[in-house]
């Protein structure tokens, strides 16, 4: 691995680290909002408890002042009952009497049924102002969690900024550029090389690319454009084995009514697969890029079948196994379904190994061969 990629894997470690530090910092003013709109809900029942408790003894307070009011008036009924002259003006004085008593009894009641809910309104303002008081000491354990938490992070990002600074300074600033480009639409400038794939878009690279991104060559994924990495020390280690009889394979039929076919070189697209299917007096080709399973221009429609409509696409092609009909090809759009794109590539290793096979048996002197 180059001291440059090295210098890059160290930067893009200190630019997560700052970024998930940065996450932290502006998290634990929210955390501390939410532990204040808790204590403010706690401490708004408290207030609702006592309010509750001061309207119930306002109102036994008015009770109280209109059954003194009421007995007031029957003393100056009884009074006046002494110096009537006729029984009308008596039972009239009787019944004022025997209304107020009424009132009275009626307010008493409403005093006492406030007597008995007041015990019950106390126990609760006496709750929430204990649940208030330990919720208060709660809140500010955690509140000065988050404090220390915070100038924790705060410390430990100097110190990332610190090692940001000092692996940018190593890296070309070109390199550099492009890193930072990618960081920013892709979240990562940087990704490993494993099992022949990009782990950053999980695209499989050419073999080409493959091997200049091992030598530790400058390589840019062509798909997602992040700078490629290949760690040795996580290669698995090469083991004796045992050699296996060859896997048969199935073979397409030549008279298909769909085809695909593979060239190691295409009008300077490099690798690709090609799809035909007949259909009506008529065929269909699309061209998918054999690495990326991405479709190379628009499918193009031809009278005939596809081996009288298009016989140059064939010539010295690999005629590979799939029968993936047009319907399901147009729901794949602009790219192959990864199963797909497995299929295709596993169907090739496996053609390309009959086929050296093939050749090498041919090459055996026929007195060796007996």
């Amino acid at each position: 691995m180059s001291p440059e990629i090295e210098h890059l894997i160290s930067l893009q470690t200190t630019d997560r680290e700052i970024q998930r530090l940065r996450a932290e910092i502006a998290e634990l003013p929210k955390r501390v909002t939410k532990i204040e709109q808790k204590l403010a809900g706690t401490m708004a029942a408290r207030e609702q408890a006592r309010a509750a408790l001061k309207a119930d003894e306002a109102a036994r307070k008015k009770y109280e002042s209109s059954i003194a009011d009421l007995r007031a008036k029957i003393s100056k009924y009884r009074d006046q009952s002494l110096d009537v002259k006729t029984n009308e003006q008596y039972k009239a004085l009787m019944h004022e009497i025997q209304f107020a008593e009424q009132n009275i009894s009626a307010n008493e009641d409403k005093i006492i049924e406030l007597m008995v809910k007041a015990e019950s309104r106390e126990n609760e303002v006496k709750a929430a102002e204990a649940e208030l008081k330990a919720e208060t000491a709660e809140i500010e354990k955690e509140k000065n969690i988050a404090r220390e938490q915070t100038a924790k992070d705060e410390k430990e990002l100097g110190e990332w900024t610190a090692k940001r600074d000092a692996a940018r300074a190593a890296v070309d600033p070109d390199v550099l550029r492009h890193y930072d480009r990618v960081l920013k639409f892709r979240g990562s400038g940087l990704a490993e090389v494993r099992d022949h794939k990009c782990t950053g878009c999980s695209v499989v690279l050419r073999p080409q690319t493959y091997n200049d991104v091992r030598s530790g060559q400058m390589i840019y994924c062509d798909s997602c454009q992040r700078i490629l990495y290949f760690d040795p020390s996580k290669e698995a280690p090469a083991e004796t084995k045992v050699e296996k009889p060859a896997r048969r394979r199935a073979h397409p039929k030549i008279d298909a009514s769909q085809a695909w076919y593979y060239r190691p070189e295409y009008g300077g697209e490099g690798e690709v697969f090609l799809s035909f299917a007949n259909s009506e007096g008529a065929s269909t080709r699309r061209i998918y890029d054999a690495a990326t399973g991405r479709k190379l221009g628009n499918t193009l429609v031809r009278e005939g079948g596809y081996r009288q409509a298009f016989p140059e696409d064939i010539q010295e092609a690999i005629r590979l196994n799939g029968n993936w009909n047009d319907a399901e090809q147009d729901e794949w759009g602009d790219e192959l379904p990864s199963s797909v794109l497995d299929v295709l590539q596993r169907d090739l290793d496996l053609a390309r190994a009959e086929m050296a096979a093939h050749h090498a048996k041919e090459a055996v002197p026929s007195s060796v061969a007996s």
